[in-house]
């Protein structure tokens, strides 16, 4: 494992929880964004991608998907063909 330095700095409140919100969006706590600004940027120079909110990974949708499994589960759920799904 390389070796780790800590590092702190100064984040307006109100910034700081934005960007808590928008990492929660996307899947990612704030640490792991803080992780991997310093690694993408300090090795190709500049930052790589662009990430953005994407509402699939809102709250209400992940509640929404975890009771859609319940219902698979519990042998509830009714699927029906469609026809852009190929068939085996």
């Amino acid at each position: 494992m390389a070796d780790t330095v800590p590092d702190r700095f100064a984040l307006d409140a109100g910034d700081k929880n934005r960007m808590e919100q928008v990492c929660s969006q996307i899947g990612l706590s704030l640490n792991t964004d803080s992780a991997i600004s310093p690694q993408t940027v300090g090795g190709a120079s500049r930052i790589p991608f662009a990430v953005s909110d994407d509402p699939f990974y809102s709250e209400s949708n992940i509640r929404y998907l975890e009771g859609l499994m319940e219902d698979v589960k519990a042998g509830r759920a009714h699927f029906v063909r469609h026809d852009l799904i190929e068939a085996d």
